[in-house]
């Protein structure tokens, strides 16, 4: 092989504390949202007028939190996990400063655990990867682990370290975007008149729709994220593989999850926090995702000087996809633990609302 070429990383590789730039600055463009819209639906109206956003005091109408997420994390994966097995969860993620048309994302990864699996052929890397805009603000601050395969099996297994991650990110340590007035917010343009104050801890809703992948629909969108991994695209090595064909981005399912929510929780205008994810099970062109979702907790968001906001507060989500299942009888894990059969996506999140 050229040493000109890159193979990616293998688990041996990788160190702890290994700090990791990655290529390629990429500057999003209004034409990366319109090609975001036509793949998922997202009608969140926020995201989706300029004079919407602007009469809350936006600059304009900010990037969908999730695409943000999705380019910041492609970037990562020519060198995480270009040979990864899995991608096996999600914690401890913040969203900063929102994205707009025209700004420039870059993104920085740094090692920090490692963990040889018993079989020796593969082993678990954590890493805590940090998105910027052009002016080295935060955009999106988390820490991902995924399952690696070892190039050498005889190279020795490093010190297992597995770092303590938190359950969720705390309320008080949202990031909530500079100067936004909810004031302005109309429910009626938005599409639901249920605010904050209509959403109880423990509340199950059934987002109803479901939607169906196309081949095509999940390979471009991994290519919208410049997303480089080789089960997503190359149907010649992946034919000969575990599952005969192309697996669907993971990430691809939690926007289409998200996508689906809106219909029940159209209100919840930004994702502040992803607290922990897990993708259940694979999914494949051709599967139909439908979604649920739980209120997990909710919170005021404060003022600096200690008092509650009253135009906006914070829900703690659990969104759950399946596939070609629907969801109005909540399909979930069984009293021994183990999942429905049809559940591919366990999402647990943190939205802002406004108040009444």
């Amino acid at each position: 092989m050229s040493a000109k070429t890159n193979p990616g990383n293998y688990f041996e590789d990788f160190s702890v504390g290994q700090e990791i730039r990655h290529a390629t600055p990429r500057t999003v463009t209004e034409g990366d949202v319109a090609l975001y819209t036509a793949l998922y639906g997202m009608r969140f109206p926020v995201q989706s007028s300029d004079v919407f956003a602007m009469d809350l005091d936006f600059e304009v109408a900010p990037v969908d939190d999730l695409l943000a997420f999705h380019i910041a994390f492609g970037k990562t994966v020519p060198d995480i996990s270009l040979n990864a097995v899995a991608n096996l969860g999600y914690a401890d993620c913040r969203f900063g400063a929102p994205v707009n048309p025209g700004d420039t994302l870059t993104t920085t990864s740094t090692v920090i655990g490692l963990k040889e699996n018993s079989n020796g052929k593969t082993g678990v890397v954590y890493v805590r990867s940090v998105g910027v805009n052009q002016v080295n603000e935060m955009v999106v601050d988390y820490v991902r682990w995924v399952m690696v395969r070892k190039n050498d099996t005889a190279a020795p297994a490093p010190e297992a370290v597995v770092p303590d991650l938190p359950a969720a990110v705390p309320f008080d340590a949202l990031i909530v975007p500079e100067d936004i007035d909810m004031s302005g917010y109309d429910p009626v343009l938005a599409g639901s008149p249920h605010l904050w104050e209509d959403y109880a801890v423990g509340e199950k809703i059934d987002h109803v729709d479901g939607m169906t992948i196309e081949e095509a629909e999940h390979m471009m969108a991994t290519r919208l994220y410049q997303n480089t991994a080789k089960v997503h695209f190359n149907q010649h090595t992946e034919g000969q593989g575990r599952f005969g064909r192309r697996l669907i981005y993971g990430g691809h399912i939690i926007s289409l999850a998200r996508s689906l929510s809106f219909n029940g929780l159209a209100n919840a205008f930004t994702v502040r926090a992803i607290n922990g994810g897990a993708h259940v099970a694979p999914t494949f062109a051709g599967d139909t995702i439908y979604a649920w979702s739980q209120v997990l907790d909710k919170a005021e968001v404060m003022n600096d000087d200690g008092t509650p906001r009253q135009d906006l507060a914070a829900l703690r989500l659990r969104t759950v996809a399946a596939k070609d299942r629907p969801c109005a009888d909540f399909p979930d894990r069984g009293a021994d633990g183990k999942y429905d059969p049809a559940v591919v996506l366990d999402f647990d999140y943190t939205v802002l609302m406004p108040r009444r």
